[in-house]
């Protein structure tokens, strides 16, 4: 029956929800189910929702449509966090046969296997299950592998911390993690298929080496774990994702900077330059310590590029604390920002909170937050220029380009060539072109030189 069955997929979110796709649909392609695009015919079509926008009912919304004018027949599952926490919502959406919550999601064949088996008695109403997140204390592998020239490595799920605005810890439940020996086996897996580039990922990484369970017992450390993972014979490049500052520990930094497949590259949340807000939106440090970590990085480590998150409008951010935040980062040797825009998320403990900031002045300090990222992003790629990097290109014909990254994160870009995808090359960059991507010149013969004088006639 499931030959002939076409299973598509859409991922809203986060990397770690890209990495549980892809190991659901490999699991449900093993089962001999037919995976197709999305965009494509199919009898099944699985959503993995994310609930950190504010707009992610609607996001879903738009996304059931989509498919269901591909199939108006066709059986529509979601999962993810959205669907942990505000399942009944989901399942009041026209179209929604199943919602599945957080551990609910890695049975999904069951579940469909059930659905298909009594499609005789579809009902307009959609399936919900969805346990306590209480109870949702059992670790699952994942990794993304075979449409992108990187694997997203699942290594850590769940998380510990209360911080006053987040609904992840509700929406994925405790922190626990992988064991070592099972990543490493991923990990060579990965590199044996020709991947280039392992990104690691998890919820609250730093947080790594939690057993299963409720253990919170430390098996391993993050620095364990990515002294192994140097070890990976074929995994050129290994990137660590998201860290929390209070959990980049010195000891971290220096074997980045001395390791052989880590690159230099940091991504590290901040979410407020204000300890008064720091203090209400209950994170585990001060600016002082995340200014401490910068430093450290760019000592030991001058090229290196670190990304931030930053969140504007929380509530009691007055004009003067706003700009404490935006002239701490303007001073702060940062390399771009993620901006999100507070939204209030219903179950957190920032909603009960006093000041609330218009939702035009949120928008208009996020605008002001956005143009600083531009300028970093700018100086960062300029202080780049002149120097020999690396650079792994990606699979996409991006309008008659290929793009591409070096180590530490400087995109780059040159006319399509297919005989690019998922190689590695010595180039020297050159200029930054209007688009703002870095534009080079060759600086290895790894290639054709006719395909090298062709791809840099822009």
């Amino acid at each position: 029956m499931n030959a002939t069955k076409k299973v598509a997929f859409y991922t809203l979110g986060c990397k770690l929800n890209f990495s549980e796709t892809s190991t659901i649909a490999r699991d449900l392609t093993q089962e001999g189910y037919d995976r197709v695009p999305f965009e494509a015919y199919a009898d099944i079509y699985v959503i993995n929702t994310c609930s950190v926008t504010d707009n992610a009912d609607q996001r879903f919304k738009t996304i059931v449509k989509k498919a269901l004018k591909s199939n108006p027949n066709a059986f529509l599952i979601a999962i993810g966090c959205y669907a942990q926490l505000r399942p009944q919502e989901l399942a009041q959406v026209d179209g929604v046969d199943l919602v599945l919550g957080a551990a609910e999601k890695f049975n999904i064949s069951a579940y469909l296997n059930e659905l298909l088996t009594d499609s005789s008695n579809r009902s307009n109403k959609a399936q919900v299950h969805s346990c306590a997140i209480e109870e949702v204390d059992t670790y699952v592998s994942s990794y993304a592998i075979g449409d992108r020239t990187r694997a997203f490595l699942k290594v850590q799920d769940g998380c510990d911390y209360k911080c006053s605005y987040c609904t992840i810890p509700m929406a994925r439940g405790i922190s626990r993690s992988d064991g070592l020996d099972n990543i490493m086996n991923q990990a060579r897996e990965i590199a044996q298929s020709g991947i280039k580039e392992i990104v690691l990922t998890g919820v609250n990484i730093g947080d790594y080496g939690k057993g299963e369970f409720g253990n919170k017992r430390h098996e391993h450390t993050f620095l364990e774990l990515i002294q192994a993972l140097n070890t990976v014979e074929g995994a050129d490049r290994v990137r660590i994702s998201s860290i929390e500052p209070n959990l980049l520990s010195p000891e971290i930094i220096d074997f980045v900077a001395h390791a052989d497949n880590f690159v230099p590259h940091f991504h590290i949340p901040l979410q407020s330059g204000s300890n008064e807000i720091l203090a209400k939106m209950q994170r585990r440090y001060k600016r002082e310590l995340y200014e401490e970590r910068v430093e450290s990085i760019k000592k030991a480590m001058p090229n290196a590029c670190i990304g931030v998150d930053v969140i504007v409008g929380f509530p009691g951010e007055t004009e003067e604390l706003f700009l404490e935040t935006y002239n701490f980062l303007s001073a702060l040797d940062i390399s771009y920002l993620h901006v999100f825009t507070y939204s209030e998320r219903p179950g957190t403990k920032a909603v009960e909170l006093s000041g609330v900031v218009s939702p035009e002045l949120r928008q208009k300090r996020s605008k002001m937050l956005r143009g600083l990222s531009i300028k970093k992003r700018r100086a960062f790629y300029d202080s780049q220029l002149g120097t020999t990097q690396t650079v792994l290109f990606e699979g996409e014909n991006k309008k008659g380009f290929i793009h591409g990254f070096t180590p530490n994160y400087v995109k780059v870009k040159t006319p399509w060539n297919p005989e690019l995808v998922n190689t590695l090359h010595q180039v020297k960059l050159q200029e930054i072109d209007l688009d703002g991507l870095v534009r080079f010149e060759w600086a290895d013969n790894a290639i054709d030189a006719q395909a090298k004088v062709e791809s840099v006639s822009f």
